[in-house]
């Protein structure tokens, strides 16, 4: 299924994603999507048949460790407000962030 990457679509996205694009952005992502859209078609060409699916290619794993508490390394509750500006009951105090857009 082709999609027609243009500046009316790229408007249409950055719509619904609540996006402020000006039209110069409109058109550079426009072309910035069929560049990237025409490289995926070209790719989906590509015979795999055959090919084992790649996960990683490292060969590294992840190294896990237990979520185990040091109680070495922990602040008191004195400690971690002790350079805060402002703080209550313990908490860190600070100015209400509230967007009205």
């Amino acid at each position: 299924m082709a999609i027609s990457m243009n500046s009316s679509t790229v408007h249409h996205i950055a719509q619904l994603a609540n996006i402020p694009v000006t039209a110069d952005e409109e058109k550079k992502l426009a072309d910035g999507f069929a560049t990237t859209l025409a490289v995926v078609d070209e790719l989906k060409k590509v015979d795999t048949k055959g090919v084992e699916p790649t996960h990683q290619i490292s060969g590294l794993t992840n190294v896990f460790r237990k979520d185990i508490v040091d109680a070495d390394r922990m602040f008191t509750q004195e400690q971690a407000l002790a350079n805060a500006p402002q703080s209550h009951n313990g908490f860190f105090v600070v100015d209400q962030i509230l967007d009205q857009e």
